[in-house]
C-alpha cells in the first residue's frame, strides 16, 4: 500500500459532505493522497441492524476521515466553519443537513481561491433541480436502458450501480481539474455537477464516440429494438462454462480461420468484412460446435496462439480469486468497524508503480506544501492551455484521454501512421471521417509518424522533449518494444508525464491478453451480471462499450493528478489504468458484500422497468424509503390502510407482485413522460426509457445546454456532441477545432513543436518518416 506522502494530492485538504453513492468522488481523492473529511449530521446515522447498508456506506467512505456533528448545535456550526476555512476542495450536495449552513454560492463568494462542487442529481438553477435520480432513472434518461437488453423482449436494466460510479469519474475529473487551475492562478471556482450530466458523459455516451466495430455509426442510429442475441461478441458455450469471442480484422479474422482447420464453408474472402461475419448464420454456430469439447482455459491458451481476442465468461467471485487480480493486489481486505473484514477494491490507479489504494492519513497534513499560484497564468485561460500532449491513444479509451486535455486547453497531438491506423478510423461507407471519430478527437492535431524507424523514434524523442504529457493505450509492452517507454524518455524530460491505459494493466498474467471492452466485461464478472436472470444465455451488454470511456477518465485524473504534483516537485512521473480494475472500483460495493457471505445487494419495491402506453414504451420506477413509498402508493391509488401495512422494505417485497401490478395497472394509461412528471412531482424516483435520438429534445438537456451541434469540413452534415466537459462559470466552452484527418497537421507541428524548416519536412516525408496529407 502506498504511503500517503507519495500520492500527488498529498497536502489537500478536501471538506467532503456527500451522500449516496456519490460519495465516491471523495474516495477518489482519498485514494489519491488528498486529506478527507466527510462530515455527516447526527440524524444520518445507517441503522446497526442493516449490515447490508452498513457495508455499502463504509465502501463509499474508505480512506476518509469521518466526523459527526449537529448542524443545529452552536458547536456543530463552529466546527464545520473551521473545516469550511481550511479546505482546498469542499463537496457539497443538497438534502445533508448542511445546505444552509454551507451553500455552494455562500462558500464560493466568501472564499474565492476554494474549489466548490455542488453534486446534485440533475443539477442546479433549472426545473428539474429537485427531482430525485436512481441508478435506473439514469439507465433510462440517459439512453442506455434502450440499448440493453435483447430483441423482443423487455429493457434490462444493468446490473450494480454503474451510471452513478460511471458518473463519479467524471466529477472526480472535474475536481482536479479545478484544482490544478485554482493552483495556478490563485482563483477557484463553483462547479455545478450534475450526476445525470455524467452518467451521459462516462457510461455509454450517445452523441460521443464509438467502437471500433461500429464502423463509425453512432447510437442515435441504431434502430429502436434491442439488438438480436449473440449478433454482437457471441458468448459460446464450451466444456466447461461459456466464452467470448470479439473478432474484428481481418488479421483476427484470419487467425480464428486457420484455428478452426480452414473450413473451406468460411473460406469466401467476402468473411474478410465485419459485416459478413455479424451476418452469417452459420459462422457463429459452427464456431461454438467447435469450441464444446474445449474448456476455458484451453479456449483461452487458443486464442492467443492464433491471435484471436477471446475470453472465458467468469464470475465476479472468479475473477476477484483469480491469480491475475491477485499478483496485482487488486483487492485488499479491510478492517470494518465491529464486524469481520470486508474486501475492497484497491483503487484504480497506479501511480509510479505504486496503487493508489485505500489509506487514512495518521497525521494532519496542514501545512505539507502545495504552492498555490506559482504561475502567473491568467483566470480566463482555459485550465490546460500553454500544456502539450502527445496522444498515441487509439479506439475509445485512448481518443477520450486526449479530448478531455484537448478540450480544456492542452495541445494535443495525435501520433498514428497509415501502417497500423487507428481502428475508430474505420468507416462504413469507407468515408475519411465518422461523426464519431470527430466527436472523440475534437481539438487535437495529427501528426502521422513512422514509430518502427530510427529516425522516427529520434523524433519523437525530440517531441517528447517538449512535451508535458504523453498517453497511450497499446497493448503492455508496446512502448519497450519501440524504445520509447518512461525509462527511456525521462532521460531526455525528468517533467514528462506518462498514462497507459490497458484492458488488464501492464502487469500480471492476463497484461498480455488482446483487449476490448467486451473481454473485459466478461472476464471481469460484469457480462454474467448483465444479462437476464431466467436466461441461461440472456448476456445483454453486447452494445454497450463500457468502461472504456469512464476509463479515459481516469486516465486524465491521473494526468491532472502529477500535474499538480508537479507544481511541487517539478517532476513527472507515471499513471496507469486497467479497465478491469476501473469496473471493479465501481462495484466496490458487489466485492464487499461477496467478501461479507451477503448474496448481494437487495432492492425496495418497486424497483425496475415497467411497460407504459405505447409501442415498446417503458419506464423505470423505483422506491428507496418509506416516504417515497407512501408517495406513491397515494398516486397509483393505494389506499391510506393498504400504504401502511406496506410500510417496511421486507413487507414490500413480500407483497411485490400485487404492488406491481396496481402499477402496472396505472401505467398503462400513461406515456413514460406522463408516469415520469407525475411521480417526479410527488417524489418518487421515476425516469422515461429515452432513445437516444430522444435525447437533444428531452428538455432537461436543453436546459442544461448539454449538447451543442458541430460542423467538419469531411462531412456533409452537422452531427451533435457533448458541449462541454463541466459546468462551470469560470471555465469557458472548449473550441471548436475540427478532428484532423490522418497526417493534417504534420507539417505546422513538427514547425511550432520543433522549428523544423520545410526542406528538412520534405526530406522526412520523401523519406517516409513522417506523413503528410
Amino acid at each position: 500500500m502506498a504511503s500517503l506522502d507519495a500520492r500527488p494530492l498529498d497536502g489537500i485538504f478536501v471538506l467532503d459532505l456527500v451522500n449516496r453513492p456519490m460519495a465516491a468522488v471523495g474516495r477518489t481523492l482519498a485514494e489519491l493522497g488528498a486529506e478527507v473529511f466527510h462530515i455527516t449530521a447526527v440524524s444520518d446515522e445507517v441503522e446497526e441492524t442493516d449490515r447490508e447498508a452498513q457495508v455499502i456506506e463504509h465502501t463509499r467512505h474508505v480512506g476518509k476521515n469521518l466526523v459527526r456533528l449537529n448542524p443545529l448545535s452552536a458547536e456543530g456550526v463552529l466546527q464545520l466553519s473551521k473545516y469550511l476555512e481550511r479546505a482546498d476542495v469542499i463537496l457539497t450536495s443538497p438534502s445533508t443537513g448542511f445546505e444552509d449552513l454551507a451553500g455552494a454560492r455562500t462558500i464560493s463568494r466568501d472564499f474565492p481561491a476554494k474549489v466548490v462542487m455542488t453534486i446534485s442529481d440533475f443539477g442546479r438553477g433549472t426545473s428539474f433541480s429537485s427531482w430525485i435520480g436512481t441508478d435506473p432513472v439514469f439507465y433510462a434518461l440517459s439512453g442506455e436502458l434502450a440499448r440493453s437488453g435483447l430483441e423482443g423482449r423487455a429493457p434490462l436494466l444493468p446490473p450494480a450501480s454503474l451510471a452513478t460510479a460511471a458518473s463519479s469519474s467524471q466529477a472526480t475529473y472535474n475536481v482536479v481539474v479545478a484544482l490544478y487551475r485554482a493552483l495556478t492562478t490563485g482563483s477557484g471556482c463553483l462547479l455545478d455537477f450534475s450526476t445525470l450530466d455524467g452518467v451521459c458523459q462516462t457510461l455509454d455516451p450517445g452523441y460521443g464516440i464509438g467502437g471500433s466495430a461500429a464502423q463509425g455509426a453512432r447510437a442515435s442510429d441504431l434502430p429502436r429494438s434491442r439488438p438480436p442475441k449473440g449478433r454482437f461478441y457471441p458468448v459460446l458455450r464450451c466444456a466447461d462454462g461459456k466464452v467470448r469471442l470479439c473478432v474484428l480484422s481481418s488479421r483476427q479474422w484470419h487467425g480464428m480461420f486457420k484455428w478452426m482447420g480452414s473450413p473451406a464453408q468460411f473460406a469466401d474472402p467476402k468473411f474478410e468484412k465485419l459485416n459478413e461475419r455479424f451476418d452469417s448464420p452459420d459462422l457463429t454456430p459452427a464456431i461454438e460446435r467447435f469450441f464444446s469439447a474445449q474448456t476455458r482455459e484451453e479456449l483461452e491458451a487458443g486464442g492467443r496462439d492464433h491471435g484471436v481476442p477471446i475470453t472465458a465468461v467468469r464470475s465476479l467471485s472468479e475473477f476477484i480469486k483469480s491469480d491475475h487480480v491477485i499478483s496485482r493486489e487488486a483487492v485488499v481486505e479491510l478492517a470494518m468497524p465491529g464486524s469481520q473484514p470486508i474486501q475492497v477494491p484497491n483503487g484504480v490507479l497506479v501511480i509510479d508503480g505504486q496503487r493508489m489504494g485505500p489509506g487514512i492519513s495518521t497525521e494532519s497534513s496542514v501545512g505539507k506544501s502545495i504552492p498555490r499560484a506559482l504561475a502567473t497564468r491568467e483566470t480566463d485561460a482555459l485550465p490546460f492551455a500553454g500544456l502539450k500532449v502527445l496522444d498515441l491513444g487509439v479506439i475509445v479509451a485512448g481518443a477520450e484521454a486526449g479530448r478531455l486535455l484537448g478540450d480544456l486547453g492542452a495541445d494535443v497531438v495525435k501520433i498514428e501512421s497509415s501502417a497500423f491506423p487507428d481502428g475508430s478510423r474505420q468507416a462504413l461507407n469507407e468515408e475519411l471521417m465518422s461523426a464519431s471519430f470527430a466527436a472523440g478527437h475534437r481539438n487535437k492535431r495529427s501528426l502521422a509518424l513512422d514509430l518502427k524507424s530510427p529516425e522516427g523514434k529520434a523524433l519523437f524523442l525530440r517531441l517528447a522533449q517538449q512535451a508535458d504529457v504523453i498517453l497511450s493505450n497499446f497493448k503492455p509492452g508496446t512502448l519497450v518494444s519501440l524504445g520509447l517507454d518512461y525509462s527511456t524518455v525521462v532521460q531526455h524530460n525528468p517533467a514528462i508525464i506518462m498514462v497507459d491505459s490497458s484492458a488488464f494493466g501492464p502487469t500480471g498474467p492476463w497484461s498480455r491478453r488482446m483487449g476490448y471492452g467486451p473481454l473485459v466485461r466478461a472476464s471481469a464478472g460484469l457480462t454474467e451480471l448483465w444479462s437476464y436472470p431466467d436466461e441461461s444465455d440472456g448476456f445483454s451488454d453486447s452494445v454497450t462499450i463500457y468502461p472504456d470511456h469512464t476509463a479515459a477518465r481516469y486516465s486524465a485524473i491521473g494526468v491532472t493528478s502529477l500535474l499538480i504534483r508537479r507544481l511541487r516537485t517539478k517532476l513527472g512521473g507515471t499513471a496507469s489504468v486497467a479497465q478491469t480494475e476501473v469496473m471493479l472500483s465501481q462495484m466496490a460495493a458487489e466485492v464487499a458484500l461477496l467478501s461479507a457471505s451477503n448474496e448481494g445487494k437487495t432492492i425496495d419495491t418497486p424497483w425496475g422497468v415497467y411497460p407504459c402506453k405505447g409501442d415498446d414504451e417503458w419506464c423505470a420506477v423505483t422506491v428507496e424509503n418509506s416516504k417515497q413509498w407512501f408517495s406513491l402508493a397515494t398516486a397509483i391509488g393505494f389506499s391510506p390502510a393498504s400504504a401502511r401495512d406496506l410500510n417496511s422494505k421486507q413487507h414490500r417485497a413480500e407483497n411485490r407482485s400485487s404492488i406491481e401490478s396496481k402499477l402496472l395497472s396505472w401505467l398503462a394509461s400513461r406515456t413514460p413522460l406522463e408516469a415520469m412528471t407525475a411521480l417526479q412531482e410527488v417524489g418518487v424516483p421515476a425516469g422515461a426509457m429515452l432513445r437516444v435520438s430522444d435525447m437533444p429534445d428531452f428538455a432537461y438537456f436543453k436546459e442544461r445546454n448539454f449538447f451543442r451541434k458541430e460542423s467538419h469540413p469531411s462531412l456533409d452534415e452537422c452531427f451533435l456532441t457533448e458541449r462541454a466537459s463541466m459546468q462551470c462559470e469560470e471555465i469557458s466552452d472548449p473550441a471548436e477545432v475540427p478532428a484532423p484527418l490522418m497526417g493534417e497537421n504534420t507539417r505546422e507541428v513538427l514547425s511550432d513543436w520543433l522549428s523544423i524548416s520545410l526542406c528538412e519536412i520534405d526530406r522526412l516525408v520523401a523519406d517516409a518518416i513522417v506523413e503528410v496529407r
